[in-house]
C-alpha cells in the first residue's frame, strides 16, 4: 500500500480546517456536438480513467493519524458514483454554465470513494456540451492533473507546454528524501542525510525560509480581498491570445507568466477601487505555486510544488510600469531562495513523524491567516488542441479551489493559442469575478496595443 506524502496529506488536513471549502481542482472541456451516446462515452471514459491507479483506490486512514493515510484498492468501486450526467438551462451560455460548475466544484468528494468524479454537461449553445473533471488535491498538482486529463484524449496523452518550466530540466529537486519512519532513530537518521543533501543550498534556502514566514505571518494590508469564505462559490473565466502575449513578452523582456501576472495585477487593482479600496503595495501578496516536478515524473500523481509569495503591484496604474514591476519582483523572489527553501520544507517534513506533521498542519490551517491575499498558479497545457471520442476541445477552463481565507483563486491554463483563466471566487464576498475576468482581458489587450505601437516605432 502506498502512504500519501506529507504535502499530499496536507490538502485534506486543510479541507477538514474549514467545514466551508472543498479542495477539489476541476478541468472544464468545452466540446464540439454532437454529443456522443451516454453509455459509450462512459466505457470510452472508464477505459481512460481507470489506466490511473488513483481512480481505482480509497484512502484508508489510522486512528490517532499513528502512520500517514494509505491508497488501498476499491474493491466496491462503481463506475456510476463517479460518472455523472447534468444540463444548463436555456440559454446555456457561459454564465449558466459556469453556475452550474461552481454548485458541483463546491460540494466535497465523498471519501469513502475514490476522490474523482466526471461530469457529462448536455445543453450548451452551438450544439456543445461539455466535460467537467472533478479530482481532489491530494491526488496531484495541476500539472500532474493535467497530463492525467491529457490521457483522456483520442491522441492518448498529448504534447504540453511542461517540459518548458525551469524543474521539468531537471531530473530532481536536488533534495534526498527519505522514507516516512515513526522510529526515532530512522527519523534522526533521515533528519541528518537530508541535511547533508541540502548543504549546498542551505544559505539559499534559510535565507528564503525567512521570506516565506514572514510573508505567511506578517498580514497584508486589510480588504475585502481576504476572510472567512461561505460554502457557496463563483466561477468566470478570461481567454486571451497566446500570440498576443509572446508579442508582449517580445516587446517588454519578460515571461509568458510575469504578463499573466501583470494582467492579474491591473483586474485587481480595478477591483479594489470598485470596492472603494485604496491599492496599496502590500495590499496583493499571492501565493505563486511553483512546480518542482521534472520531465521523468509528469505522469505520476502526486503534488510536487513549492511556492512564491510576491506581492503584486496594484498600487501601480501605468499597465507598462505594472508589467515591469511584475518582472523585477519575480526575478528578486525567484532569486530570493523561496523556491528551493519550499522544496526543503516538503522534503524535511517527510523526516519527521506523521502524527506530528499532522498537528503542526491542522493547527496552522485554523489560524486566521492574512499575509497571503489570492492564488495565481501557472499550468501549462496541451500545445494542440485535442480530440475527445472524435470531437474537437475548442476550450479548456482551470477550475482552482480557494481555502485559507482566500476569498478568490485564479489559474492560468495555457492550451493551443489560448492562454485561458479559471476563476474561483466566494459567493458572498466575490461577486464581481466577472468583471475580474473581464479586466484580465482588457489588461491584455492593452499591453498587446502598446506592444504593437513599440514595433511600429522601432520599423520605422
Amino acid at each position: 500500500m502506498e502512504q500519501l506524502k506529507p504535502l499530499d496529506a496536507g490538502f485534506l488536513e486543510a479541507e477538514d480546517s474549514d467545514r466551508h471549502v472543498s479542495l477539489a481542482v476541476g478541468g472544464l472541456s468545452i466540446i464540439e456536438g454532437p454529443e456522443p451516446d451516454f453509455d459509450a462515452l462512459c466505457a470510452n471514459i472508464a477505459e481512460r480513467m481507470l489506466r490511473v491507479p488513483r481512480f481505482n483506490q480509497v484512502l484508508k486512514t489510522h486512528v490517532l493519524d499513528l502512520n500517514p493515510p494509505e491508497w488501498v484498492e476499491d474493491d466496491g468501486f462503481d463506475l456510476s458514483h463517479h460518472v455523472h450526467r447534468a444540463a444548463v438551462p436555456n440559454p446555456g451560455d457561459d454564465t449558466a454554465l459556469f453556475r452550474l460548475v461552481a454548485d458541483i466544484m463546491e460540494r466535497r468528494l465523498d471519501r469513502d470513494r475514490p476522490l474523482w468524479e466526471c461530469w457529462v454537461i448536455e445543453g450548451l449553445q452551438d450544439g456543445r456540451w461539455a466535460l467537467l473533471m472533478k479530482i481532489h488535491h491530494c491526488i496531484a498538482d495541476g500539472i500532474a492533473t493535467m497530463h492525467m486529463f491529457s490521457g483522456l484524449a483520442d491522441e492518448g496523452e498529448v504534447s504540453n507546454y511542461a517540459n518548458e518550466i525551469r524543474a521539468a530540466r531537471s531530473q530532481s529537486t536536488g533534495v534526498d528524501v527519505p522514507k516516512l519512519s515513526v522510529n526515532p532513530l530512522s527519523w534522526a537518521s533521515g533528519a541528518w542525510n537530508l541535511a547533508r543533501s541540502a548543504t549546498g543550498a542551505a544559505r539559499l534556502a534559510l535565507e528564503g525560509a525567512l521570506e516565506v514566514t514572514t510573508g505567511l505571518l506578517q498580514p497584508a494590508a486589510s480588504s475585502s480581498l481576504v476572510g472567512p469564505v461561505s460554502t457557496m462559490r463563483r466561477i468566470s473565466a478570461a481567454q486571451v491570445s497566446l500570440r498576443d502575449v509572446r508579442n508582449i513578452c517580445d516587446a517588454f523582456g519578460v515571461t509568458i507568466n510575469d504578463v499573466a501576472l501583470a494582467a492579474i495585477t491591473d483586474s485587481f487593482r480595478a477591483a479594489l477601487l470598485r470596492r472603494g479600496e485604496r491599492p496599496r503595495r502590500n495590499s496583493l501578496r499571492t501565493l505563486v505555486p511553483v512546480s518542482i516536478r521534472s520531465n521523468d515524473a509528469l505522469g505520476v500523481a502526486d503534488n510536487r510544488v513549492s511556492l512564491m509569495l510576491p506581492f503584486l503591484p496594484v498600487e501601480k496604474e501605468d499597465p507598462v510600469e505594472q508589467l515591469r514591476a511584475v518582472h523585477r519582483r519575480l526575478s528578486r523572489t525567484k532569486g530570493s531562495g523561496q523556491r528551493e527553501a519550499g522544496a526543503v520544507f516538503v522534503a524535511a517534513a517527510s523526516v519527521v513523524p506523521f502524527p506530528f506533521t499532522a498537528w503542526a498542519v491542522r493547527v496552522l490551517t485554523k489560524l486566521p491567516q492574512r499575509g497571503v491575499v489570492t492564488l495565481a498558479t501557472n499550468v501549462p497545457g496541451p500545445r494542440q488542441r485535442m480530440r475527445i471520442v472524435g470531437r474537437e476541445v475548442v476550450r479548456v477552463v482551470p477550475i482552482p479551489p480557494i481555502a485559507l481565507q482566500l476569498r478568490t483563486g485564479i489559474a492560468i491554463l495555457s492550451y493551443a493559442d489560448d492562454l485561458v483563466f479559471g476563476i474561483t471566487g466566494d459567493f458572498d464576498t466575490a461577486a464581481d469575478i466577472d468583471d475580474l475576468a473581464r479586466g484580465i482581458e482588457a489588461a491584455v489587450a492593452r499591453l498587446a496595443a502598446i506592444s504593437a505601437e513599440k514595433r511600429d516605432d522601432r520599423a520605422g
